[in-house]
């Protein structure tokens, strides 16, 4: 596998060509342009990770063609100048538009590979330090120390040695985004992208294509979330959304590592791991004709399930040990305990939003709570319901007042759901006739909602 894709811009073929066998020795991928016009075109068909561009070329000069790309915002990728007859202003002036250094002729193989070196490990600390803003406070790490969540790590660190696509399966807020993070952060591909398609609307037919493969207008290249996986791993994050179309497109990009930019004449290539992820049972999509069988058994080469929280609470301690702190630490949120009471509490809580839940609760207490000291009673508000309430009808509203409302609607639909029906199933007595006539929903449709939530009909908490 490459360790980076490397477009030298240089009029002088001998240079190009020495540069070009060096870097492929060094394990880069290399294209090779001999103007400005060639170089454009190169960026047409594979996108960068970095450019060495030459000042002084027939046409338009390095200059010039960097100060296109800079007042396009075209500059993604870390450029640097070379030139033999360089100058301080102009060196400032390459600066000042953006590049990443200015290297000199005759050119020292030792610094300029030292120079790529550098670049691209500034790239990928920037895309890290983005990432690690948008994420959890530790978005590499999966909290728990149970028995189920050490066998799920070491499954993790085994899949990720190999690059067979990995589908992995769950309820919502159980933590699959951060698995299949681990996964990536623990492969050959870390120091390559992790690309998340979490908010691209997978089902709009244009709008996923443009996301997915990028573009072409008047010159102008937007590049797609595809392209921006080059080398690392895409992270579909619910594979059950995509319409049939968008299906047929990725699949036969990612057989062929091929595709067309929406608008483009020339096909783009691309080496990406496929890591996707889903709430639903995909095998009863396929069945039912809403999801694609080739592209189901290509995601599961590698399928991996993970538990809901309910199923090892005994990693509820630590989780809010862990929450606590971070939310403190880095949010700058007050620091509190829980007492014995509040944490036994918690850990018979059944979790119908899991580790998402628990961490907006912490959130939540650590907000609006006041005090060093967290105990039941405010963890019963939190909650939203108080166990003195008698009235089923109370504890139903009681229990759904503890929604999270900055989850993504499907996830909060699906929570709201669950806590729903679990709320009736218990005011019921576990009597699926008379939870049939508290909802107004007919017993086999019943049963499959229940089954797509994840509820046992003699669930009661």
């Amino acid at each position: 596998m490459s360790i980076g894709h490397i477009l030298v811009v240089d009029d002088e073929v001998e240079i190009r060509n020495l540069l070009a066998e060096l870097l492929a020795d060094e394990g880069y991928t290399v294209s090779t342009a001999a103007d400005a016009i060639e170089a454009r075109a190169s960026i047409l068909i594979r996108r960068p990770d970095l450019i060495l561009l030459d000042i002084w070329m027939p046409g338009q000069d390095g200059i010039s063609l960097l100060r296109e790309w800079h007042e396009h915002d075209q500059l993604i990728w870390p450029v640097i100048m070379m030139s033999g007859h360089g100058t301080v202003e102009t060196a400032v002036e390459a600066t000042r538009l953006g590049a990443f250094d200015f290297i000199e002729k005759p050119i020292s193989l030792d610094k300029l590979l030292l120079l790529i070196e550098h670049g691209l490990e500034n790239t990928r600390l920037a895309r890290e330090n983005l990432e690690l803003k948008r994420s959890a406070p530790d978005p590499f790490e999966l909290i728990g120390d149970s028995e189920y969540m050490t066998t799920l790590r070491a499954q993790a660190k085994k899949v990720a040695g190999h690059d067979a696509w990995v589908l992995i399966s769950g309820e919502p807020g159980t933590g699959k985004q951060a698995l299949a993070r681990y996964i990536h952060h623990h492969s050959p591909r870390r120091h390559f992208p992790f690309i998340d398609t979490g908010g691209v609307a997978m089902g709009g037919r244009q709008n996923a294509a443009v996301e997915l493969f990028g573009s072409e207008e008047d010159g102008k290249i937007r590049y797609g979330l595809l392209e921006q996986a080059n080398g690392g791993t895409l992270f579909i994050a619910e594979a059950a959304d995509m319409d049939e179309q968008t299906q047929m497109q990725l699949l036969s990009a990612l057989e062929n590592q091929t595709f067309f930019r929406v608008g483009g004449a020339e096909p783009v290539h691309v080496d990406v791991r496929v890591v996707a992820a889903t709430r639903k049972d995909l095998e009863s999509e396929v069945r039912a004709g809403k999801f694609r069988e080739d592209l189901f058994y290509h995601l599961s080469v590698v399928p991996l399930p993970i538990e809901p929280l309910r199923h090892h609470v005994e990693d509820v301690p630590i989780l809010l040990t862990y929450y606590l702190e971070a939310a403190h630490r880095i949010e700058g949120l007050p620091k509190r305990e829980l007492t014995i009471g509040a944490r036994n509490l918690l850990k018979a809580h059944s979790w119908p939003g899991n580790v998402r839940e628990l961490k907006n609760l912490v959130q939540r207490m650590l907000i609006l709570g006041t005090g060093e000291v967290i105990d039941e009673q405010e963890v019963q508000r939190a909650l939203g319901f108080l166990p003195t309430l008698a009235d089923s009808h109370e504890a139903v509203a009681a229990t759904l007042i503890s929604l999270n409302l900055d989850l993504p609607l499907r996830d909060a639909r699906d929570e709201f759901e669950r806590r729903y029906l679990l709320a009736q199933l218990k005011s019921c007595e576990g009597s699926m006739t008379e939870l049939a006539r508290l909802t107004g929903m007919e017993r086999t449709n019943l049963y499959r909602k229940l089954k797509s939530l994840g509820i046992s009909a003699n669930e009661r908490s």
